[in-house]
């Protein structure tokens, strides 16, 4: 399955089998008014600059060209600068059910801006047809801050967080009283869970009893049982690659991590994983490391830096 062609994506895009791929990465050019190259000796990268409405129209056609691609459970991740957000995010809208923006803080602050604010967050689009797409959860590294803020509890299991289990006051949940080490509580909103999973937290000691009577009942949840930090819609823990270890090789390359969490939040092994403007081919790149199948698509003259990055199959090359 896996390929490369060297073409315009709206020529290549028909030759591929509808409702075939279950993740599409798109991170077409941007509108941003500049034209993008490797240095001053190296013509590598492409032209980024627009008249009137010609972005707006290649951006719906690609989307038109890609949709049907899509199996039913299958998600299209638009990346685009948070500055050129609002045209294709109203394309998306219309195209797509369901859109939900995951914001990535690609770098820290940018000390030599000095009549604007520094660009420091760009928009990855998460689109689907279906309310419920293909969602596997992942997890963003503990720190050491928090680590010492969110488990800062201690048993003889180890230390934990704090869990919910009481439903928040604008709804309501399982209705009952319940009691543990001789304290009964039965709050106004509910429980959470029913009420064999909490005799089940109770039993086997995992229930936070409050000093402060009044106080909610919460669930312990262990350090050493978790694998991190259930990942959000704000990525700050995945740097830019000027602001990260890998090397340089295309003007707009992304790094791998990113493409690894976009890979493994939306496909299984086996997927198969659209990018039909692939740039220096990070993509493929990502689903060779986690087992996906990959068709990746450029029109520009890059195809001997794609082959010889996929050839090799080393991070950060």
């Amino acid at each position: 399955m896996n390929s490369f062609t060297r073409c315009d994506c709206l020529e290549g895009l028909p030759r591929v089998d509808d409702q075939s791929i279950q993740t599409i990465y798109l991170d077409p050019p941007f509108d941003s008014g500049r034209s993008y190259e490797m240095s001053v000796d190296d013509s590598t990268g492409f032209d980024d600059r627009w008249v009137g409405d010609d972005y707006a129209l290649f951006v719906s056609n690609v989307i038109d060209a890609v949709v049907p691609k899509l199996t039913p459970s299958g998600t299209l991740f638009f990346h685009i600068s948070a500055e050129r957000m609002f045209v294709p995010e109203c394309i998306l809208r219309r195209k797509f059910k369901y859109v939900t923006p995951i914001f990535w803080k690609k770098c820290r602050s940018k000390n030599n801006v000095k009549s604007r604010l520094g660009a420091t967050i760009d928009i990855i689009f998460r689109c689907s047809q279906s309310p419920k797409p293909k969602f596997n959860l992942v997890y963003q590294a503990r720190n050491d801050e928090y680590m010492r803020k969110s488990f800062n509890n201690r048993d003889d299991r180890g230390n934990y967080s704090l869990g919910h289990l009481v439903t928040e006051n604008t709804k309501k949940g399982y209705m009952y009283p319940f009691e543990v080490g001789g304290v009964s509580f039965d709050p106004v909103s509910g429980w959470r869970i029913k009420r064999e999973e909490l005799e089940k937290l109770r039993d086997d000691d995992r229930l936070h009893l409050p000093k402060k009577v009044g106080s909610k009942l919460y669930k312990k949840i262990y350090a050493h049982e978790t694998e991190g930090k259930p990942c959000t819609d704000l990525w700050d823990d995945i740097h830019s690659i000027s602001q990260g270890s890998e090397g340089r090789i295309y003007p707009t390359e992304k790094p791998v991590k990113l493409l690894e969490r976009i890979i493994n939040i939306s496909t299984d092994k086996g997927d198969v994983v659209l990018d039909p403007m692939c740039g220096s081919g990070t993509t493929a790149l990502a689903c060779i490391n986690l087992g996906r199948d990959y068709i990746i698509m450029d029109k520009n003259d890059n195809h001997e830096i794609i082959s010889n990055r996929l050839s090799s199959s080393v991070v950060g090359t």
